[in-house]
């Protein structure tokens, strides 16, 4: 009954029986005796997991032991093989020996004497055999040295046999037939030894010092040509393998992804010129093949850049560019101190590459230039170009600053990309580039004046621009805007390539002006700023021409400027007295001045230069219409038409009143004084032609001009400089004086000390743009 209940009071396994109850169930000896072998068992089958893990082990171990053993049983066959073909070979060469021994001392007649003296001949064997002992001993030993992977001592053993022997390294024609068996046998063994050292320079994980040992070697056994040759194609593979790790991730950093490959070739070039110096030393032999060797690896650099770059005409593919130039040239710099000279090479292979992804980016950047659309994008434009050109924006010609900042930003982004070494060697190509850019700008700055284009025919212009400057505040916005990109914005951004060192200086007047003396600017650079000079002139002169002719046929009645002015017959219009005035056009024209003076005064403001030189420009237009007018001339000229001298009086007055213009304004008239100096001496012969004495009809010159200072001061007194046109109620009439006898009129040179629209006295300084006619 017993065991039952305990049997009951045993669960199975596969229960869960509760510790208290386990704690309460088993508490005898016995309970705790068998918990103590439970644990032993546990310790027991660790034992066993252990020792089959290092048996496993230990099999392993075995069976490569194995292997090695079975490959040491090969090699002592191979071993005991070529002892017993040596033995064969010895035994021969011993046997040969003694017959010609034999054969040479009966020769010699010596058979007598070996037979009363047997020692004396036993004596002669062994003193000639010790030689060929001793080569064989040697010969022996190299087996053994190379058995046992002890190529150093080999070759030592070799080139000291080769120095006592130095018939080992000739002919065999020469020898004798044991010299030229032994010669053959050793130049065996100096084969083995050459193919253990080249299979331990091939190792692609041997070390340095060993490779270095093994090529020292060769050098040594007379192989240099084939130990350098070694040499080089070791470091062209470890070069391979670097390259082939990190092409793959040239899709993730593609801006500099050249920089990065540069660094790995050249650093190859670079260790290998220094290796090959360390075991090879100066010989030329050797250096001429690095220099072609690392003249390979270049054009492999340089063909992997090509086919790993981005896009050629993305900003991406010119900033890759720039770097790899930058990277690539600043490194060959650093070869040049270890006498290797590769830069030559590598801009020859890489210009064409460069000038091809310049090309593309200004391709991209001249259309973006002529199709300036309005956009809402907000561009990260440099704060110095906001500041510069937001001085001509108004709330009407916005759409015109905007298209300015759009421009340098097209430049600036290209700009930015390139480096020094870059704007070096490309410096020229990309300043053309430039300044075609910048035509092109103007080119569609004339299609946003009104008023026909002399470009008319450009294919490339087709699409308007989205604003039109029509008021003369947008215009002079307009000019004020390319002037300052032409003379301010462009020149400091080329000149802070030119000049890094200017790049955190402030700069409110262009980079030439703070060049110092000791900084000389590139001739290069000068042509180009004369070019943007030549570009803005046109957009000038395209701008008086239009508002020239503007003001000429836009007029009608008396202030028309036309020759009939100045052919009336009887007098009516020619008002001539004590005091008179320049005809009613030029007064109208002095009016308009006045008007625009005022304007540019408010839009173009602390910008007194530009508005001097658009000021005189138009002045100068003005005389050189009525010079090159033919219909003007043609009526003097025609018979038929009635001339009088006072219409001569006229028209040299409004020449004089046309120079005190521009004197008076303040800009530069020596233009202005020439072209009226052509027209009152072509008058002048026009009018003597038809019969006119000017020596009785002219006054004196004095008169003239006193008499056109006399005029600008009453226009003054009398009509305000916001006058926007001049009619004849603004205008003031004078009656008209017959009496005239002075000679022909020489313009004056007297300066005026008075300025309209707060002009500044003075002739104005050099100008920065000046007229291609001056």
């Amino acid at each position: 009954m017993e065991s039952s209940e305990e049997d009951d009071d045993f669960p199975s396994i596969e229960s869960i029986i509760p510790q208290s109850k386990i704690d309460s169930l088993y508490q005898s000896r016995t309970e705790k005796g068998i918990r103590q072998l439970c644990c032993e068992l546990l310790d027991l089958k660790d034992a066993v997991e252990n020792l089959c893990g290092n048996m496993r082990t230990k099999y392993l171990a075995f069976l490569r032991i194995s292997e090695e053993v079975v490959e040491m049983k090969h090699e002592l066959t191979e071993m005991q093989k070529h002892i017993s073909s040596q033995g064969l070979l010895v035994q021969d060469l011993v046997t040969g020996v003694c017959s010609e021994l034999e054969d040479w001392n009966k020769s010699c007649g010596l058979n007598d004497v070996a037979e009363e003296n047997p020692q004396v001949c036993e004596e002669q064997d062994s003193t000639l055999s010790e030689p060929y002992n001793e080569r064989m001993t040697l010969l022996d030993n190299i087996d053994v040295l190379l058995a046992e992977h002890k190529v150093e001592e080999a070759v030592e053993a070799l080139v000291a046999e080769e120095r006592k022997y130095p018939e080992l390294k000739g002919s065999a024609d020469s020898l004798s037939e044991e010299a030229n068996l032994y010669r053959l046998a050793f130049l065996e063994r100096k084969a083995m030894v050459e193919d253990q050292l080249v299979e331990l320079a091939e190792q692609p994980l041997v070390n340095i010092a060993e490779r270095r040992k093994a090529l020292s070697c060769l050098i040594n056994l007379g192989k240099g040509p084939s130990a350098h040759q070694l040499l080089l194609k070791s470091f062209g593979s470890h070069l391979q393998k670097s390259i082939d790790v990190f092409l793959p991730s040239s899709s993730l950093c593609p801006r500099i992804f050249s920089a990065t490959l540069a660094k790995l070739v050249f650093s190859g070039i670079s260790a290998t010129i220094k290796e090959s110096g360390l075991v090879f030393g100066d010989n030329p032999a050797y250096t001429n093949r690095v220099v072609q060797w690392a003249e390979w690896e270049i054009e492999f650099f340089v063909r992997l850049v090509k086919e790993n770059a981005p896009s050629s005409e993305t900003v991406s593919a010119l900033h890759a560019a720039c770097i790899c130039i930058q990277a690539s040239l600043s490194y060959c710099s650093l070869l040049e101190s270890q006498g290797l000279k590769l830069s030559k090479l590598l801009l020859v292979l890489l210009r064409p590459y460069i000038e091809e992804v310049l090309e593309l980016n200004f391709r991209r950047a001249r259309k973006a230039v002529l199709n300036l659309v309005e956009s809402e994008e907000n561009l990260p434009v440099s704060p110095c170009f906001v500041s510069r050109l937001s001085a001509f924006a108004t709330s009407s010609d916005d759409a015109i600053i905007d298209n300015g900042l759009r421009f340098m930003y097209i430049i600036d982004e290209i700009l930015g990309q390139l480096t020094p070494l870059a704007v070096v060697h490309f410096g020229g190509n990309i300043l053309n580039r430039v300044s075609q850019l910048f035509d092109k700008y103007v080119d569609a700055l004339n299609k946003a004046l009104p008023g026909p284009s002399d470009d008319d025919n450009l294919v490339e212009l087709k699409e308007l621009l989205p604003f039109r400057a029509e008021t003369d505040s947008q215009q002079l916005a307009l000019l004020g805007m390319a002037y300052t990109i032409a003379d301010e914005l462009l020149p400091d951004a080329i000149w802070n390539l030119w000049n890094p060192q200017n790049e955190s200086k402030e700069q409110r007047a262009g980079p030439m002006e703070n060049a110092s003396p000791s900084t000389p600017i590139p001739v290069e650079v000068k042509e180009w700023r004369r070019h943007l000079q030549h570009s803005f002139d046109k957009l000038r002169d395209h701008f008086c021409r239009q508002y020239v002719l503007s003001f000429i046929y836009s007029r009608e009645g008396k202030t028309r400027l036309h020759a009939q002015i100045y052919l009336s017959e009887n007098g009516e219009d020619q008002y001539w007295d004590s005091d008179p005035l320049p005809s009613l056009p030029f007064q109208a024209l002095f009016a308009k001045l006045q008007q625009l003076a005022t304007v540019a005064g408010d839009v173009l403001l602390g910008r007194d230069k530009i508005q001097k030189i658009l000021l005189a420009r138009l002045t100068e237009t003005v005389v050189m219409w009525l010079s090159e007018e033919q219909d003007f001339w043609s009526a003097f000229e025609d018979d038929s038409s009635a001339i009088q001298p006072l219409g001569l009086q006229q028209l040299i007055l409004d020449m004089h009143f046309t120079v005190e213009i521009a004197r008076f304004a303040g800009y530069p008239s020596r233009h202005v004084h020439q072209i009226a100096s052509a027209i009152i001496a072509r008058a002048i012969r026009t009018f003597s032609a038809r019969g006119i004495d000017p020596q009785s009809a002219l006054r004196e010159d004095e008169w003239f001009v006193e008499t056109a200072k006399s005029a600008i001061n009453k226009l003054l007194g009398t009509s305000g400089s916001d006058t926007s046109e001049i009619d004849e109620d603004h205008i003031i009439h004078d009656d008209i004086i017959s009496d005239s006898d002075e000679s022909a009129s020489s313009l004056s040179t007297v300066e005026s000390v008075e300025s309209f629209a707060s002009a500044s006295m003075g002739e104005l300084e050099s100008p920065r743009f000046t007229d291609p006619e001056s």
